[in-house]
This record gives structure tokens, C-alpha cells and sequence, in this order.
């Protein structure tokens, strides 16, 4: 008995560590640098929040330069204590009338956040930028961004291609689709939280803000049931001579 009792907990512990193994490796995919934007209907006003999830391989990081797609004009990066932000222009040709009727003739290229002090590998950190959404409801807007830490840099610049799996990215570039404007007196859709860009035509959920991604909870139910399986399998010829014996 005590040896059957043996073999159902090593069954039980393998099935437990394939689901680690498999928990822990499905995690790092998830931990992109994401977009979470407050609204998403074209022609409104919106804050950006930038999540910055890790450093890179361990490094910590020291600078966050996002870029900003050619249809977005202006931008007002909020304040961050640990950081110190600038703002990169480009010429406007031909220039551009804002919402009061002004001539623009430039824009913001990009947005760069240098740390006052680098930010640990295991500490996470968001940096929100208000800006006006155009007026292109369906059209993806992305925002490369680049993290570049004490040792090393990592570019999330990466847009899948026509018909590619946005999978199959190992940086993809955070972005959001931008949705048809709400009607006078309707509420704003809801837009989903930490999105990282997966493709031209939608956005996936970022994983990185502390929640189990769905690839996650398979793997876990997976482990579990090979811990069942595995226990049964140890556990059957006792049960079947018990039964046998009672016969």
C-alpha cells in the first residue's frame, strides 16, 4: 500500500511540475510593453497608457522612446517623478489647421522618457500621454516603441505581416484599432485594457498587467489532468484486486 500511495505521489508531482513548466513557459510571450487607451472612438480625446512590464534580460531600464503614428498630431506626456520626458518633432508638409482654426506646421514624432534611476528588471512602471484620436474609425493606429536598458535595448516595433500569426511575434508593437464615433448622448465603448498589437485588423489583451492569459489556464488544466490520469494509472491494479477480493 504505502508503495502505491509512493507512485500516486510521484505521479502527482510530475503532473503538477508539467504544469509549471508549461505556466512558466507561456509567461514571457505575455509580458509585452502594451497601449490601454481611456477611449477609442475616432475624433475624441484620449490618455495613452504605456506599460513597461521589464527591463531587458535582466538589465534595467533607462530610456522609453515611443513613436507616434503620422495621423496623430499633438500629444501631452503627464508627468512621471522617475522620469524626464521630450518630445521629438517633425515638419508638416503641407501644415495642418488645428481644432481653433491655428496653422500647424509641426508634429510629435515621438515621445522619449529617460529615468532619473533605472527601473529594476522586476519592477514595472506606465507612462500616459493625452492626445486626440483621427478621425479613421477601423484603421489600427501602432506606437514602436524602444526600451533601452543598461545593458542592451529591446525594440517592440515589431506588425505582422498580411496573414501572419501575430503569435508568432517576439516584439510586436503596441497599438489599438481606432472605433466609430459615438453617437451624441451614447456612452463610450469600453476599450480593453494593456493591448498589444496582434495584427493589422484587431488587438489582443496584454498579459503583463498581472492576470493569467487564457493559454495559461490550458496549460494549467492540462497539468491537472495528467495528475489525474497518472493517479488513476497507479492506483487501478489496487482497485481492480480490492474488487476482485470482495467478489
Amino acid at each position: 500500500m504505502k508503495s502505491t500511495l509512493r507512485r500516486a505521489a510521484q505521479a502527482g508531482v510530475a503532473g503538477l511540475f508539467t504544469a509549471g513548466v508549461v505556466l512558466l513557459t507561456a509567461a514571457p510571450a505575455a509580458a509585452h510593453v502594451t497601449v490601454s487607451p481611456t477611449v477609442t472612438s475616432a475624433n475624441s480625446y484620449t490618455v495613452l497608457t504605456v506599460s513597461v512590464p521589464h527591463g531587458c534580460d535582466g538589465a534595467a531600464t533607462t530610456k522609453v522612446a515611443i513613436k507616434i503614428p503620422e495621423e496623430i498630431i499633438s500629444v501631452t506626456p503627464t508627468v512621471n517623478a522617475n522620469w524626464t520626458s521630450s518630445k521629438v518633432m517633425a515638419e508638416l508638409n503641407p501644415p495642418v489647421k488645428d481644432s481653433h482654426g491655428n496653422e500647424v506646421t509641426q508634429r510629435v514624432s515621438e515621445v522619449v522618457y529617460s529615468a532619473k534611476t533605472p527601473l529594476p528588471d522586476d519592477l514595472r512602471d506606465t507612462f500616459e500621454l493625452s492626445l486626440k484620436l483621427p478621425d479613421t474609425p477601423g484603421k489600427t493606429l501602432v506606437f514602436p516603441s524602444v526600451q533601452t536598458c543598461e545593458k542592451g535595448e529591446t525594440a517592440w516595433v515589431q506588425v505582422p505581416a498580411d496573414g501572419q500569426n501575430p503569435d508568432e511575434l517576439e516584439h510586436p508593437a503596441p497599438g489599438f484599432k481606432v472605433t466609430e464615433a459615438a453617437e451624441e448622448g451614447a456612452a463610450e465603448p469600453s476599450p480593453a485594457a494593456d493591448v498589444a498589437l496582434t495584427g493589422a485588423e484587431g488587438n489582443a489583451a496584454g498579459a503583463e498587467s498581472g492576470g493569467t492569459s487564457t493559454v495559461s489556464w490550458i496549460a494549467l488544466a492540462a497539468g491537472l489532468l495528467g495528475l489525474l490520469l497518472g493517479a488513476f494509472a497507479v492506483l487501478r491494479p489496487t482497485i481492480t484486486r480490492s474488487r476482485g477480493t470482495e467478489a
